[in-house]
């Protein structure tokens, strides 16, 4: 059984009311739990409209929320300045929730996998082909 780290990105399509990412959710959610790191509710509250609140709302708080911590931020904090020095810019969100998969033993859905390139996380890798751009 394996539990399953929410990127933004896959949030904002389901919250959409993309099928194939619905279906895929739906499916998943048999298997393990389904989960969000504290900044993707933020990311996602910041962008709602207000006609999606109940239904963004009632979503969100169905999903496990995982916390930012001190060993989370400290991961981050270390895949940024890595990174960095390779010349390679991460988003800071996208850090913190690549760090709450690993550190918390997630896998990691996303629809921007070039947005994650640590080698230690383990994705999803069957993701629906037809997504709109975010």
């Amino acid at each position: 059984m394996a539990d399953y780290l929410l990127d933004s990105n896959v949030l904002i399509q389901h919250l959409r009311g993309h099928q194939p990412t619905t279906a895929l959710l739906t499916r998943l959610a048999l298997e393990g739990q389904l989960g969000i790191v504290a900044i993707s509710r933020t990311e996602v509250l910041a962008g709602m409209r207000e006609r999606e609140r109940e239904a963004t709302l009632r979503f969100l708080n169905a999903l496990a929320c995982y916390p930012v911590d001190r060993a989370v931020a400290d991961l981050a904090g270390e895949w940024l300045r890595r990174y960095r020095q390779q010349g390679v810019t991460l988003d800071i969100a996208d850090a913190l929730i690549a760090a709450a998969a690993r550190h918390y033993d997630l896998t990691l859905l996303t629809y921007n996998p070039c947005h994650f390139p640590m080698p230690e996380l383990r994705r999803y890798h069957e993701m629906p082909d037809s997504v709109d751009p975010i």
